[in-house]
């Protein structure tokens, strides 16, 4: 019997059912559109469409190329190409749209178009590869934007003038010939080549890896023109590939010379009469408590009882504004990096290594200056006076954590009792904001530890403790306090003008997928308000600790999250259930924190003034949400790199993996042992026909049944780890695949 003949991809003259017509009318309304079967069955309305009827609907709509899918086979979008050219007539007539113009920020998207924020706008606009105009993510731009109120679609836009690069240096291969050079630029959101001068080159060879500067974006060329200002090395060599990540991210690796000459001037010496104005809590137990390796200790604890019975507990951070005025190089600077990078094996400091390590931080057996907020507490941490201001302190102790837990945990040895009393202070903060809908997200963090060479030699799983949570109770406590006492102020009856640390709430579509998704564990959640959203969570991710999808569940809860960012709007922080938030605590290696200390400082004087203008601080809020994102982006290629370094010397050998992502091309498994995650290939899977089945996040086997699901626990091999890819290849552990197994000739599987 003939099988009926299947219809070709692309007709797209065939007649479109009902139920495909609405789908099409959903991505019709917003271009930018990234669905799952899940989301569009829900769109349509889940209790009046089937939703097989929806996935059939939609594959026929692919199947006739009027949407696309995206590369993991997950997703639909609309292919504008195929609409426009069916509806041009009906666009063209009884359509209302708008011109204008506004300034914003590109942030790119992996395929290569993007979106510009701009506070000018209350949606995104979308724009094209095409119509970016060599604009590259970050860039300030000058945006025609398209408006069609009518439809309430996403405005859609073209780049007419870049107004501010984001970025002047570039890391990537040089490419030379007999007259000239050209640069290939590792970012993948840079589509265009660099020109380079063979005068200009600094005796690079042909294939290295090097840092250009640009010397004129605006040139008739074809490409932009450069300048060689480093020859990093060859690639795939480990300091070559982290200063490479720094470089992608935005990162300068140097300071300029005016920054490094008035690092020089700065005197560690604190005059009296600086001093005799600051609130002195040198003689009261103070300490700090920070990571093994660390050297920027930007914040301490002091603590001491009061007559009346209650604690004074000091939460004290390095006055880094005292020895860095706005405006000079070495504020600029700071504000253009915006914060520190912790790669796996360095740290590419906001401020220079003298300032960070030396003047500021809060070292001990010595006088620092600080900016601290101090709070008097009853036993029951209930919080009855607060003050802020500048001190100076000397800290009579540096606590790493795995020090201050063991004190914790035996009672014994430097300022035992002090660190008791904090701890239980902390932890009734703790229960209070749990209370309050604090999500209590758990995390894993892979530490690796290196040899001389900067190799990775072992992996462990960073735990965290009470020692870690006392710091954080504390600083979570000055944080909110300090957003709290400036955002209540008012000037000329209006609030004044500050850096907010704001968390939106959560997306509803995300929600829902991941109450299907911890349903099929048998989880039940409830999201039908915003405190049972909080709840349900910290019921689940309570009911996960120590189960293989643990992991799992953490990193899926934090993705359905919106990303925190620093604003003037406080729309509060809904992660942490606090109304009013800001970042006050580390002004060593985040630049919204020296912000935040400026207008502090300002609002304690006795007749306060705003003198940060609501707009151009806004324009900062941007920036360094950006260069945060950018910071976190390079941390984590930084770890990537390294967990394929140290897999490349274990090829052959088998761990135990949780599933952690499906696509229509396999499926990626993280292995317990060391939180490294690779790529397990469809075509690698030889005992059946498998197929992906988004629905079910699984790829599933035809004749057998057999099924590879998120969270799913599987036995696999490590076959490849390619360093240039940043990819780690495995096979699930299988009679065929035993050669490729060390220690094994046989085995039975």
């Amino acid at each position: 019997m003939k099988k009926p003949k299947r219809s070709s991809r692309g007709n797209s003259n065939k007649k479109s059912s009902p139920l495909a017509n609405k789908i099409v009318k959903i991505f019709n309304n917003d271009h930018t559109l990234s669905l799952t079967y899940t989301a569009i069955w829900r769109k349509l309305g889940k209790s009046k469409v089937d939703k097989d009827e929806a996935i059939e609907a939609t594959n026929e709509l692919w199947k006739r190329g009027l949407l696309n899918k995206s590369e993991r086979g997950n997703r639909f979008s609309i292919n504008s190409d195929k609409i426009r050219s069916g509806n041009r007539d009906k666009r063209r007539s009884g359509r209302s749209t708008e011109k204008i113009e506004v300034e914003g920020v590109v942030d790119m998207t992996s395929s290569g178009s993007a979106f510009i924020v701009s506070s000018q706008l209350e949606r995104d606009a979308y724009v094209p590869a095409s119509r970016l105009n060599r604009a590259i993510d970050g860039d300030r731009v000058r945006v025609s934007v398209e408006m069609d109120r009518k439809r309430g679609k996403r405005p859609e836009g073209k780049v007419l003038e870049i107004l501010e690069r984001s970025q002047q240096e570039f890391v990537g291969i040089i490419k030379l010939s007999k007259r000239f050079a050209f640069f290939i630029a590792d970012k993948t959101s840079v589509t265009f080549d660099f020109f380079i001068p063979l005068s200009k080159t600094k005796d690079a060879e042909d294939g290295d890896k090097v840092l250009i500067r640009v010397t004129d974006w605006e040139t008739d060329e074809k490409s932009p023109k450069a300048e060689v200002i480093a020859v990093l090395g060859k690639p795939g060599t480990n300091n070559v590939e982290m200063q490479s990540i720094l470089v992608d991210n935005g990162f300068r690796l140097t300071f300029p010379k005016e920054v490094q000459k008035e690092t020089e001037e700065i005197s560690q010496i604190i005059p009296e009469e600086e001093i005799a104005k600051r609130r002195d809590f040198r003689q009261i137990t103070t300490f700090t408590i920070d990571p093994k390796d660390a050297k920027d200790f930007d914040d301490a604890l002091s603590l001491q009882k009061l007559d009346n019975g209650n604690w004074e507990i000091g939460v004290h951070i390095a006055d880094v504004a005292h020895y860095v005025k706005p405006s000079s190089a070495m504020d600029d600077e700071a504000y253009k990096r915006a914060t520190s990078v912790y790669l796996v094996d360095r740290v590419l400091p906001m401020f220079p290594e003298k300032l960070s390590n030396l003047v500021c931080s809060l070292r001990p057996h010595e006088e620092k200056l600080c900016f601290s907020a101090v709070f008097e507490m009853t036993e029951n941490a209930k919080v009855v006076k607060e003050w802020f201001g500048r001190t100076i302190i000397y800290s009579d102790r540096r606590f790493n954590y795995s020090e201050a837990q063991e004190v914790i945990e035996t009672r014994e040895g430097d300022y035992a009792e002090e660190m008791h009393v904090l701890n239980e202070l902390a932890k009734k903060l703790r229960a209070e904001r749990m209370k309050a809908g604090s999500i209590n997200f758990g995390s894993k963090e892979v530490k690796f530890i290196l040899d001389d060479e900067g190799k990775p030699i072992d992996v462990y799983i960073k735990e965290t403790k009470d020692s870690n949570l006392l710091i954080e109770d504390f600083m979570l406590l000055a944080n909110r306090s300090v957003a709290k006492f400036v955002n209540t102020k008012k000037y000329a009856d209006k609030n004044v003008p500050f850096v907010n640390r704001v968390h939106a709430t959560p997306d509803e579509e995300k929600l829902a997928e991941f109450k299907d998704f911890a349903k099929a564990f048998g989880y039940e959640m409830e999201f039908d308000s915003v405190e049972e959203i909080s709840n349900s969570l910290n019921k689940l991710l309570n009911e996960v600790q120590g189960k293989p999808e643990q992991h799992l569940f953490e990193t899926l809860a934090v993705r359905t999250m919106a990303k925190a960012a620093y604003s003037t709007k406080n729309i509060g922080h809904y992660g942490l259930a606090f109304k009013h938030y800001t970042h006050f605590t580390s002004p060593i290696r985040r630049y919204p924190d020296v912000m935040v200390h400026r207008i502090l400082a300002e609002q304690l004087k006795e007749n306060p003034k705003p003198k940060f203008d609501i707009h151009a601080l806004e324009k900062k809020c941007e920036h360094t949400s950006a260069m945060e994102r950018k910071a976190v982006t390079a941390e984590r290629a930084s770890t990537k790199y390294k967990q394929v370094e140290y897999m490349s010397s274990r090829i052959g050998q088998v761990y135990e993996g949780v599933i952690s992502g499906v696509v229509k091309f396999g499926f990626f498994v993280e292995m317990k042992e060391n939180m490294c995650e690779g790529l397990v290939h469809i075509n690698t899977l030889m005992d059946d026909h498998y197929t992906f089945e988004d629905s079910k996040h699984a790829i599933v086997g035809y004749n057998t049944g057999r099924k590879y699901q998120l969270g799913s626990e599987v036995k696999v091999v490590v076959v490849k780890a390619d360093l240039a890819s940043r990819k780690i290849d495995l096979e699930v552990v299988s009679a065929a695949n035993v050669g490729k197994i060390k220690g094994f000739d046989s085995m039975d599987v």
